[in-house]
């Protein structure tokens, strides 16, 4: 590749990354989608409720036996009964692999505790963990696996948690200084992720929402500033006081989601990790990208700061779309 090419590819990048973080055009037509909701029936042990609700009427009416559910269920009328033992194991929608379709499945029991799940073509089954509380590692292994899968998922998908981890990873150089900021991120993050999922600290979700985009803008900013401060001489300091913040809203997406009832604390320990994993991920990419693009014959000052002022720009309009709806919300 010849040296022009290369230096009209490294300044197309700013561009190209505002492309892929602009919010995505409206779609020509509506995946189909459905809910099916299983609620445990008050004064009976494992017998719920099911409900089927479908976006197309044909869907729907085509579909008699929308889910396959575990061996001990027995499906009877509007209600599954699964006896004493309750709804442990997988609940399957073999029709849904290969389609377009999703389907978001909610099971509730009557304590309070919650399952939320969304089935894909690619992912049509679901698994009700009934592992006993005394259980050992090798029997939990499939909460470790799932919720770690989720914490590396949610890390990947979450935009917002995603521009702060590449933005502080631009601001900080020096390997001991990035190391100690992203140590004290984790932290952060962990104490009020694991306060807000005992229920020890609540907020409402908006404003901490807000609270997040405003710091990947401040975090963008610090990464344009060309005199010192304290984010530069701290950044330990200053990622911890936003991993608090962060923390917050990866509890609220856990707790959307739902934790198994008896296996709380390792439902979130490996939450955390795939949410660590997924981050020291992202870090890792964008250090050898920073590398890579110092060996390109061109200005990698240049390309920083446009990625800089595109990951900025879209933390910005976040931050005003999320606090209008906020205040909106309040004045109804």
């Amino acid at each position: 590749m010849s040296r022009s090419r290369l230096l009209r590819l490294a300044r197309s990048l700013p561009f190209l990354l505002a492309l892929l973080l602009a919010p995505a055009p409206a779609a020509g037509h509506a995946l189909n989608s459905a809910l099916l909701s299983l609620t445990e029936v008050e004064g009976h042990d494992g017998r719920f409720l099911v409900r089927w609700q479908a976006s197309s009427s044909a869907l729907e009416a085509e579909l008699a036996t929308p889910a396959v559910f575990p061996p001990a269920c027995k499906v009877e009328g509007a209600y599954l009964d699964c006896g004493h033992d309750g709804l442990v194991g997988t609940i399957e929608l073999p029709w849904l692999a290969g389609t377009e379709t999703n389907v978001m499945v909610v099971v509730e029991w009557r304590n309070g505790s919650r399952l939320v799940r969304v089935l894909t073509g690619n992912d049509p089954s679901l698994v009700v963990y009934g592992i006993p509380a005394s259980a050992g590692l090798r029997a939990l292994r499939p909460i470790m696996v799932d919720y770690s899968w989720l914490g590396i998922e949610h890390i990947l998908t979450g935009f917002d948690h995603l521009l702060f981890v590449i933005a502080l990873t631009l601001l900080v150089r020096g390997r001991r200084k990035l190391l100690g900021a992203v140590t004290a991120f984790t932290v952060a993050h962990s104490l009020t992720l694991a306060c807000a999922v005992f229920g020890w600290l609540t907020l409402p979700a908006p404003p901490v929402e807000a609270a997040i985009a405003l710091s990947i803008v401040l975090v963008c900013g610090e990464c344009l500033r060309s005199t010192d401060s304290l984010t530069r001489r701290a950044p330990w300091a200053v990622t911890f006081a936003f991993g608090l913040l962060h923390g917050l809203g990866f509890a609220s997406s856990l707790l959307d989601i739902g934790l198994p009832e008896r296996h709380v604390p390792i439902a979130l320990l490996f939450f955390n990790v795939g949410v660590e994993i997924g981050q020291l991920g992202v870090i890792a990419l964008v250090v050898a990208l920073r590398l890579l693009a110092a060996r390109v014959p061109t200005q990698p000052a240049t390309v920083r700061r446009g990625v800089v002022y595109a990951m900025g720009a879209m933390a910005g309009y976040w931050s005003i779309e999320r606090v209008v709806a906020m205040l909106t919300d309040a004045r109804m």
